[in-house]
């Protein structure tokens, strides 16, 4: 019996395997106010049989079996769930997560942007945007992949026009150092509608993505412009630091919900816009991930490979 989890700055989702990649049972929890701990133990109230391994995929930075991140409200010590569980306990940042479980998704689980001509010995790249912006690269060992966990969603964010440095001068006066998370997340969207409003207007993302999606001449159909381009730009950027020329994989709670915006053109436009390298960057295939359990089935995965792991 296998406990996976994804644990966002958001939602903590929790799922039970047994053998299979079909999960048993998935309950979601909100993240905040609680602690693991808490949640497992509301999880596993009425489950009778114990549990053999387990995984974690945090929003956050992994040392040690243990996580701590910007946006959680409480840290994860994979050694003291361990110890509760009675049974190995792996703690890997939720890219990680992400990352692997690309390798258990149907066609029918990805939507295309570009088909491109994928190599089947290429490395990979997952850039997933939703509460943040996670980063993580498989690369290709000859037999399988490998995943390469990453914070490069806190890399400098590079403008590219006029806009954009107006862009990057408005964050800066908010935060000081202006990640791409402070672009390509739910805040970020919602931070670039106040550029472009230069008013007091407060809408949420979700309220912007609305009103983008249903009046293609809204100022917030402008501000999921300006997120689509700079997304493709990053993603871009990600493939050529990873050469994935396996293909580019856009996961989180963001990309799912426009997918029409990112076909419009803008997003890959960007993508391919790195000079010389545009050929190379338009033979490279990018998908988004549509279905949301794949952290979990990469969790699981990950639990079942450290089932050897020391419960201490």
């Amino acid at each position: 019996m296998i406990l996976a989890g994804d644990i966002g700055g958001t939602n903590t989702r929790l799922a039970l395997f047994n053998g299979g990649a079909v999960p048993l049972r998935i309950e979601t929890f909100a993240t905040a106010g609680e602690s693991l701990g808490s949640l497992v133990d509301c999880f596993l109230a009425d489950v009778r049989a114990g549990i053999d391994a387990a995984c974690f995929g945090v929003a956050g930075t992994v040392v040690d079996n243990a996580a701590s991140g910007v946006n959680l409200p409480w840290d994860v010590n994979g050694h003291e769930v361990a110890a509760s569980l009675g049974a190995p306990v792996a703690v890997v940042n939720d890219l990680h997560a992400n990352a692997r479980g690309v390798e258990a998704l149907a066609p029918h689980d990805l939507a295309v942007l570009n088909r491109g001509a994928p190599r089947s010995d290429g490395n990979r790249v997952v850039l997933s945007a939703g509460t943040g912006l996670g980063e993580a690269g498989l690369f290709w060992s000859g037999t399988s992949y490998h995943v390469v966990a990453t914070e490069g969603g806190h890399v400098d964010f590079a403008p590219r026009s006029e806009l954009e440095i107006d862009l990057y001068r408005f964050l800066a006066a908010e935060h000081g150092h202006v990640s791409y998370e402070r672009i390509l997340s739910g805040a970020g969207l919602a931070a670039i509608y106040r550029f472009l409003a230069d008013a007091e207007s407060r809408p949420s993302p979700a309220e912007i993505t609305a009103e983008a999606l249903s009046d293609r001449t809204s100022l917030s159909s402008a501000a999921l412009d300006v997120f689509a381009s700079i997304y493709g730009a990053r993603a871009g950027s990600a493939a050529l630091a990873f050469m994935a020329t396996g293909g580019v994989f856009l996961g989180g709670g963001i990309p799912p919900k426009i997918i029409g915006r990112l076909r419009d053109g803008g997003f890959m436009r960007a993508f391919v816009d790195k000079g010389r390298f545009a050929p190379l960057l338009s033979r490279i295939p990018v998908h988004v991930i549509l279905n949301d359990h794949a952290a979990l089935l990469g969790a699981a995965r990950i639990a079942a490979e450290h089932s050897t792991l020391p419960t201490h």
